[in-house]
């Protein structure tokens, strides 16, 4: 809660005026309690699992649409019933885990220092706290999820979630209860490291998740945005992984592909597409001379 009655006592502490963003806050904000402002991310999550991956859906159901040239795993399909039953398990593991972690997770936000009041951080701020986050995340998930490669952590732990051999957006968070909680380290070291302002953290926990779902589409659509940042998986990246399964030793990245590249646990993700390659120049030429013949 704000320590302020009154936006002129705000701008008395601050001394100057607020910005329309930060007026903004104020009206909404100033009569909640930071529990109240930290729980809005059960919601959002919940928003985020539901409706983020629902034009996959309609793209998986309507292939006549020509959406199947950028399938990854074109010969898969995933039925509306199983897609279903993937969101209800989901569901089924925010009810009973996700959320109730998310209600009383809220002491060890105070104790890090993630801030609700004024003045706001700047974009500058947000970007650059977000980009810290992604890195620790990336970096400190990629260990766990090799160590969820080897025969114990797969077999009674990762398995789950590689259920999912063509992987789909609602799969995205569909995975062992254990995972789930392992899982939420890295994403929560980040603020933890660099603490900013709850805004920064809404961001962070919603952009995080709609990244994971981007990643499990199972289709490399061209004008995807994300294609422009270095350094990024994608779908495609991380659909290797899950199209070789349990054996898979290669693309443990979650974000951002350096780890990979460093450690060496990207061989053969670039053999496979090395041997696609070869594979389409041969069927480009003989159908070339096919056509000049």
């Amino acid at each position: 809660m704000l320590p302020f009655n009154t936006i002129e006592e705000a701008t008395t502490f601050l001394g100057r005026n607020l910005t329309v963003a930060e007026t903004l806050w104020f009206n909404y904000s100033a009569q909640k309690s930071d529990y109240y402002l930290y729980c809005h991310n059960i919601l959002f999550l919940f928003l985020i699992f539901t409706f983020v991956p629902l034009p996959l859906v309609f793209v998986e159901t309507m292939r006549s649409l020509g959406f199947l040239k950028y399938k990854i795993q074109p010969k898969v399909k995933t039925s509306l019933s199983e897609m279903f039953r993937c969101y209800k398990d989901v569901m089924r593991m925010f009810v009973l885990l996700v959320g109730p972690l998310q209600l009383s997770s809220y002491p060890s936000i105070k104790m890090v220092g993630i801030r609700t009041g004024l003045p706001l951080p700047s974009m500058w701020e947000i970007l650059a706290q977000l980009t810290v986050y992604f890195m620790i995340e990336d970096y400190t998930n990629y260990w766990i999820h090799r160590f969820l490669h080897g025969k114990w952590g797969y077999e009674n732990i990762h398995r789950v979630h590689h259920e999912y051999s063509a992987p789909i957006g609602f799969a995205a968070p569909y995975a062992h209860w254990l995972e789930v909680l392992i899982l939420g380290i890295p994403t929560f070291l980040g603020p933890a490291i660099v603490p900013g302002h709850m805004i920064t953290f809404w961001l962070w926990i919603a952009l995080r998740q709609i990244e994971a779902i981007e990643t499990h589409s199972g289709y490399d659509f061209p004008w995807t945005p994300t294609k422009y940042i270095p350094f990024y998986g994608g779908a495609d990246y991380h659909d290797y992984h899950h199209y070789v399964g349990q054996q898979s030793q290669s693309n443990f990245a979650s974000v951002f592909t350096y780890c990979d590249y460093i450690y060496g646990t990207d061989k053969g993700y670039r053999y496979h597409k090395k041997v696609l390659r070869k594979v389409s120049c041969f069927i480009f030429c003989c159908a070339s001379f096919t056509l000049w013949t």
